[in-house]
């Protein structure tokens, strides 16, 4: 199934190709503090639709993985997975048409990697 999801002001566009079967919460340091769900996907099943002009990038630790979030309004949309190179996490919440608080999330420790 096909989703439109964008940032909280709407300066970042995405179109997502995903079943939504894979809901995740990371207890790593930063997905702790950003607390968000997030789908997993393999990085061609998202397409940037307008706004990439607009997105910040976060690295830490090893700077593999790659956070992305809006400049304007700090919304994180989506991040390139250090777990798996190939994957992306997209932030549920920015999904137009769901509502993220009707998915559960398995945990997935990225704390102890």
């Amino acid at each position: 199934m096909k989703y439109s999801a964008s940032c909280h002001c709407g300066n970042v566009k995405l179109l997502l190709e995903t079943d939504l079967k894979i809901v995740k919460q990371c207890n790593c340091s930063i997905c702790k503090r950003k607390n968000a769900k997030m789908n997993i996907l393999p990085k061609d099943a998202i397409i940037s639709i307008s706004g990439e002009e607009n997105l910040s990038t976060y690295q830490f630790g090893t700077n593999v993985a790659k956070h992305y979030f809006c400049k304007n309004c700090g919304i994180y949309t989506h991040h390139q997975r250090k777990s798996d190179p190939n994957g992306i996490g997209v932030n549920i919440g920015c999904i137009d048409d769901i509502d993220s608080f009707q998915y559960d999330a398995d945990v997935l420790d990225m704390k102890n990697k």
